[in-house]
């Protein structure tokens, strides 16, 4: 199935304008939730808005939006007002400035859209990710859309572009707030830490090896209590005994194996299955408790 383009934009590459279309990069795979059911009949419960000082209910038609300039002081807005507080959406994509990729830390990385040419642009699209590609950069810029301005990178992927959203520099908490402190390290710790790494080490991000156990585990569970079993939580699994001599910890997960000194996983598959019994049933002996999210 073809994607869909979700919304359009200009990028300005100097005096070249190169229209383009925005696609969804991924797509939501939420965490498995459940909804909140009155116990009695299992309706789905409605949320309600309530005011405390008036002591009632509050339908959408009664609701203002206020911006609080002082504690339990606002201001309200009418929807004209809110109108007029929003940027001008030009769907302009304006470079900036040219950066290396690897100037810009992961930490600032928000959502990801892809780019693709709009119609008569694919010369002009190719054109600006193949310079992007040779001379090692990517392009910031700024996008004005949905009332909100934007900062970005366009950066190539493969053969086409990404728009890559970035959080503002007061959107990322700074590192000195946890307090880090600075203790000496040896260099037989530092020689130990650096083979293990290498044991575990690879050349390239493989993501379609990697998948959401947890979620999948979980999803298990709920198919068999659709299809009327019991499910049964495990037992808490005991914690990791605490650090106490660096140097046999490093040694001791050498000489563990496999990659980066621990050991493989349990595929979710297989622990999903352990811990259901027939409803009314007992459970055989040698069944395995599974946990329950």
């Amino acid at each position: 199935m073809a994607a869909r383009a979700i919304g359009t934009g200009t990028i300005t590459f100097g005096l070249v304008t190169i229209p383009v279309k925005l696609f969804a990069a991924g797509e939501a795979q939420a965490s498995v939730s459940f909804n909140l059911l009155h116990a009695t009949c299992k309706s789905r419960l409605k949320q309600q808005y309530f005011c405390p000082k008036d002591d009632v209910v509050v339908d959408r038609g009664e609701m203002v939006k206020g911006y609080e300039f002082a504690k339990n002081q606002y201001v309200t807005f009418t929807d004209d007002e809110l109108r007029a507080l929003d940027e001008q959406a030009t769907e302009a994509i304006d470079i900036v400035e040219f950066l290396p990729l690897s100037s810009v830390d992961p930490i600032y990385y928000d959502r990801a859209w892809y780019l693709g040419p709009d119609r008569g642009a694919d010369k002009a699209y190719r054109l600006l990710g193949e310079a992007l590609r040779q001379t090692g950069r990517v392009a910031l810029a700024r996008y004005a859309t949905r009332g909100r301005q934007y900062l970005v990178l366009v950066r190539p992927l493969e053969n086409g572009l990404v728009l890559q959203q970035l959080r503002y520099a007061e959107e990322v908490r700074p590192l000195a707030e946890l307090g880090l402190g600075n203790p000496a390290l040896t260099d037989a710790e530092l020689t130990l830490a650096k083979e293990l790494i290498e044991r575990g080490a690879g050349e390239e991000f493989h993501p379609e090896r990697y998948a959401d156990d947890v979620k999948a585990r979980v999803k298990a569970l709920i198919q068999q209590k659709v299809e009327g079993h019991q499910i049964t939580a495990a037992p808490a699994a005991a914690p990791r005994a605490q650090v106490i001599d660096l140097m046999e910890a490093l040694k001791a997960s050498l000489a563990a194996g496999g990659p980066a000194g621990t050991a493989p996983a349990t595929p979710a598959g297989g622990r999903a299955r352990a811990g259901i019994k027939a409803a009314g049933k007992k459970p055989a002996r040698a069944r395995a408790k599974a946990t329950r999210s």
